[in-house]
Formats: C-alpha cells, structure tokens, sequence
C-alpha cells in the first residue's frame, strides 16, 4: 500500500516537475474521500538546494527517509553549475550522489517503487537501478541517457515507462501522466480521475504515446480533433472506424488518420481501445456487471477482446482488476 512518499532534491532542482510532485502526492485531499500521504523533501546531498530558476529552498538532508517509503521520487535537475553551463544530474563526478544511490538500490532491493521525471533519470542510472531495465527521459536527453548507461533500454519515445518497481516518465507534462498512472496502478481509475479533475489535466495518457507530437498543419473544416475526441468517448459503442470518424470531421480517412496521428501521437484504433479500457476499468470498480456485460458496454463487444486490450494496457486480467479494486465482487 501506497502510504510514505519521498521526494529528494538534487543541488539544482526544476520548479515544475518538482510542483508536479507535490501536487500529486503531498496536496490533501482526504477532506474528499481521496487518500493522502505521509509526504516529505529532502535534500539528495549534502549541498544547498536552488531551483534552477535561482531560489533556495530550505529542505533537511535526511536520506534516512528513504528507508521505508513506498515511493521515492526523483525530479528532473542538475548537480551542479560552472562557468560553461549547468550540468545535468549524472554528467558530472557522481560522488556526492553515491548515499542516495546506495539507499535506491537498497529500496529497489525492498521491492519500494522508485521514480523519476524527466532528467530525474539520471540519478536513477548513476544508482544502477536501471540496468537492465527499460526506462525513458526526456527526448532531448534520451541519447546521452543510453550512452552514459549502456545497460539501461531507454526509449526515447514514450510517455512514460513502468518497468515496475522502478518508473520514468519523459519531460515536463509527462510526469503528470506518469504520477496519475502510478496513482491508478495503486487506487484504481476513480481516484486517478477525481485528483486528475482537480488539476485539470486529462485523466489518461497512456505510457506508449509519442513523446513528440507535430503541429497539426493542414487547414481542415475544424480547428481541433478535441470536439470529436470527446464524441467519441461520450459513445464508445457507435460505429467508430477510420472512415466513419472521417465523414463526422470532414476529412478523407487518410487526412483523418494523419491528422488524428499529429494531434495524440497514436492512432485512431489504438486511442479508441485505450479509452475502451479505461471505460471499463470504471464499471470494474463500480458496478456489478458481468465481463460479457461490460464489454459489451464499452464497445468491444465480448469478454475475450476486453480480455486482449487489457492484458495489454493494464498487464492483467479484467478478473483480477476486479478483485483487486472492488472490496465485493459478484460472479461472473
């Protein structure tokens, strides 16, 4: 169970992906029935903590922490800076980060989830608890991450990766995706959604989505695909190919499907099946249904497609998603 979260920072800390952090998991929100955690910083050396932006920030160096979270976060920053510029975590003499890689590796070792955001990455690489892992960062970055780990299998083109107990997620917006689906993995669809609404942010962005989305460019009869995105989760179970999603935007299905391709990073079919399975993980949760029955309502069909999309997605069974989220499950 998700309950002790710690967040170490390293000499050169970014605000963002550090903000990310402490929304996600240091906000409470058990004024809303939503869990909370027992959240700290802490400083990842024994240097003085600034943001890369040139403000301090007053944390204790404490890794002793570390030792029984159930989840250590790494956000995007640098060790140090000279006069030809800021080096990124792990570039530089990993010296002064040895006692916080000795306590990841000691947490991996535990079976702790360890985390990072972005650049964060790195730190997890100079700890050796990426090797032989798959694990990604920020597309800028994501060569030199394989070069300086040859042992780690980075892509550089996903989201984010969950080589569990050890996650990452690509640059900046990402580690949203990345903290909401670590909150999915742990408490279920409907609580990911509820903190993802209070943000703003959309509640799912799958780990294999293009990090590098192009502008859409073509002038079309809509400014956005995001009415018809909408539409077509709103209707899971119309008729929903590539040609009749075209003649509702239209557009010729190759333009469609270019376009489509430009504004998510993936697919028609393979974003439809996606909210297909995350419509069905919420009845799982919170209705009574059959899986024949919610299949059904999700536009797959039959249980044993259900059963296909979400071995893929979730890496289980709509069964066992079941009994792990629902406190009472009926037979199916």
């Amino acid at each position: 169970m998700l309950k002790k979260v710690v967040v170490p920072l390293v000499p050169l800390v970014e605000a963002f992906e550090l903000g990310v952090a402490c929304e996600v998991f240091g906000s409470d929100r058990s004024p809303f029935g939503l869990p909370g955690y027992d959240f700290s910083l802490i400083a990842a050396t024994n240097l003085p903590v600034r943001t890369l932006f040139g403000y301090d920030i007053e944390v204790p160096y404490d890794l002793d922490r570390i030792d029984d979270a159930d989840l250590v976060l790494i956000p995007a920053g640098a060790t140090q800076t000279t006069e030809t510029g800021t080096f990124l975590c792990g570039t530089t003499d990993n010296t002064i980060l040895a006692p916080l890689g000795e306590k990841l590796r000691a947490a991996v070792d535990r079976g702790a989830r360890v985390a990072s955001l972005c650049t964060g990455a790195f730190i997890l690489g100079a700890a050796g608890v990426l090797d032989g892992r798959s694990c990604t960062t920020h597309w800028k970055h994501a060569d030199r991450l394989a070069a300086q780990y040859p042992d780690a299998v980075v892509d550089p083109d996903v989201l984010y990766v969950d080589d569990d107990p050890v996650y990452t997620s690509a640059g900046t917006a990402a580690g949203i995706d990345l903290c909401l689906h670590i909150i999915r993995k742990e408490h279920g669809s409907a609580v990911a959604n509820q903190i993802a609404r209070s943000m703003v942010v959309p509640p799912h962005r799958d780990g294999g989505q293009a990090q590098y989305v192009q502008t859409p460019l073509p002038e079309t009869a809509i400014a956005t695909l995001g009415p018809l995105l909408d539409w077509m989760t709103s209707n899971l179970t119309e008729d929903l190919t590539v040609p009749a999603l075209a003649a509702k935007a239209n557009m010729s299905p190759r333009t469609f499907a270019r376009r489509f391709q430009a504004e998510t990073g993936t697919t028609p079919a393979r974003w439809l099946n996606d909210q297909r399975v995350l419509g069905a993980q919420h009845l799982l949760e919170n209705s009574d249904l059959s899986i024949d029955a919610v299949a059904d309502r999700v536009g797959f069909g039959s249980a044993a497609v259900l059963r296909q999309h979400f071995l893929r997605i979730r890496h289980t069974t709509p069964h066992a998603y079941r009994r792990t989220f629902r406190t009472t499950v009926t037979a199916d």
